[in-house]
């Protein structure tokens, strides 16, 4: 892990200075992860796609701004957060942020550590973090699916690192009690 994380200091330093060649593989290293965090935050595959391609597109242009190439992860993902809530700007002018798609969601997934079928388990997941605030849920994104520290989501979603643990043990707690019937049922 500490290689790699070198590796893409070095290509992130070569790509500033214009080696397409490095970018291009920092994509190709990059891409699904910035195109699963923008999948869950407009739960539609176009638009993820749409919004990945411009998420590195911008990062290409502003490549030479990064001072630091250790905080990549969180300035690209500050990139793929700003592209995704343009786009939900353009398209719902007159919207509340509340009206936000719900996220997408995971398959084969244990629960208290026994296998649950992946569908029911699937939709019971998609139904808890629909009932979250776009804010909570994008928290839970960062944190769970993308494994960011507390910092670098602070850093990507422009807010203290207090706001942040405040918004992801709320929606966490939210789950813990939305998701809890399914174990109680005897599905796991």
């Amino acid at each position: 892990m500490i290689f790699r994380a070198v590796e893409d200091g070095d290509l992130i330093r070569q790509a500033a200075r214009g080696n397409v060649e490095a970018f291009n593989l920092l994509v190709s290293r990059w891409e699904k992860r910035v195109y699963n965090y923008l999948l869950r935050l407009t739960a539609n595959r176009e638009d993820a796609l749409d919004l990945t391609q411009d998420v590195f597109l911008k990062a290409y242009q502003n490549l030479r701004k990064l001072d630091d190439a250790a905080r990549f992860a969180p300035w690209l993902y500050r990139i793929a957060h700003n592209e995704a809530y343009s786009m939900f700007r353009k398209r719902r002018p007159e919207s509340d942020v509340a009206d936000l798609p719900p996220v997408a969601t995971e398959t084969g997934i244990a629960v208290g550590g026994n296998p649950v079928f992946p569908i029911e388990l699937s939709l019971a997941v998609a139904s808890a973090l629909e009932r979250l605030t776009p804010e909570q849920r994008e928290a839970v994104t960062l944190k769970i699916y993308q494994g960011f520290k507390f910092e670098e989501m602070a850093e990507i979603l422009s807010c203290p690192v207090s706001t942040i643990k405040s918004r992801l043990y709320t929606a966490l707690e939210l789950l813990k009690i939305e998701l809890a019937p399914i174990e109680a049922r005897g599905v796991s």
